[in-house]
């Protein structure tokens, strides 16, 4: 009789500690995917999607809540009952392929099979067909480095089900892929889930979405998961956030003084503005959700008080105020500090 439920996730939470203060990537997650079916994770970066794959994989060990994969619990998981769920139970396509650069596609694919004490000759038996069932029979003896991104992931794939596992999990899988090689390895994707297996997608690429039966949005938790925190003492010279990190936290200045660096890079970034002693900055990334577009450094030893976005809008008291900080005409945000975001 075939499981009804091939994942059940209850009430996850994932959890971790940085810089001082506690960020809950997942918090209260629920999940369930069938055998036989195509779950794709949507969303943008920094919302759990890599997160909730690591704790399906086995390889990160969640806060609190449940994974169950075919009814084992993987979360409980320890020693040798860990390492056969990760040969046997699960099978992984990494967004970078992480092929060995020195063997054959042939060989890659027999890597899982000789940790299953397969003999060498029937290991490469079995590798050679698992690449023809991907597309790629004339290319088994080619090494990485002759092979185009698409059949990079292609083997990347039939490495990943080698040892027929009932659960694959793909991180991005079309991330490094041309428009051309993507829709191979989709269609690739849409028949693993056809011959029986649950397989679960992260992914930005909504062309996937016609091939899904199931789409979770996930959403990142910036407001409700991060624990407040008083006070920082930050060193002089020391970076606050850099630019294109995903944001957290909205800081105001309580002594000392942030430099705001922005522009074309490099060695030596522009400085865009000078904090002092109640400046508040870093508010516009936490808010609307955009990557930070300017670096800050502590110019000297330097005390802030960081808050999560919710505080910080009862801290400006006002949604007139808050109006005013976003349009930049606020009397705390100096000109040329918006791109501290």
């Amino acid at each position: 009789m075939v499981d009804p439920v091939a994942v059940n996730v209850e009430d996850l939470v994932v959890e971790f500690r940085s810089g001082g203060y506690a960020v809950r990537p997942i918090d209260g997650l629920s999940l369930q995917v069938a055998p036989g079916t195509l779950t794709l994770l949507l969303g943008p970066s920094g919302c759990g999607k890599t997160t909730l794959l690591s704790c399906l994989a086995g390889m990160l060990a969640p806060t609190s809540g449940t994974i169950q994969v075919h009814g084992v619990d993987v979360a409980s998981l320890r020693g040798a009952s860990l390492t056969d769920y990760r040969r046997h139970g699960v099978g992984i396509v990494f967004q970078a392929f992480n092929l060995i650069g020195s063997l054959s596609a042939q060989e890659n694919v027999m890597v899982p099979l000789g940790t299953d004490r397969a003999t060498r000759g029937g290991a490469a038996v079995s590798a050679a067909e698992i690449l023809g069932r991907v597309g790629l029979a004339d290319r088994i003896h080619h090494r990485p480095g002759e092979l185009s991104g698409g059949q990079q992931q292609r083997v990347a794939i039939a490495r990943a089900i080698a040892l027929d596992p009932p659960l694959v999990l793909a991180d991005e899988p079309t991330a490094h892929l041309d428009y051309i090689q993507v829709e191979g390895v989709l269609r690739l994707l849409r028949g693993l889930a056809d011959d029986g297996r649950a397989v679960i997608v992260s992914t930005h690429d909504e062309r996937m979405l016609p091939l899904a039966d199931q789409v979770v949005e996930m959403q990142p938790r910036t407001m409700a998961s991060v624990e407040l925190i008083d006070e920082i003492t930050v060193a002089a010279g020391e970076v606050i956030f850099e630019q294109g990190a995903l944001p957290d936290l909205i800081y105001v200045i309580e002594s000392g003084r942030v430099e705001i660096l922005g522009g074309a890079g490099g060695d030596a970034p522009d400085r865009l503005a000078l904090l002092g002693a109640g400046d508040h900055f870093g508010e516009m990334g936490p808010l609307f959700g955009l990557r930070r577009s300017a670096t800050a450094r502590a110019e000297s030893e330097t005390v802030l008080r960081a808050m999560s976005p919710r505080s910080f809008r009862e801290w400006l008291g006002d949604d007139a105020r808050l109006a005013a900080v976003i349009s930049g005409t606020d009397r705390t945000e100096p000109r040329g500090a918006g791109p501290a975001a």
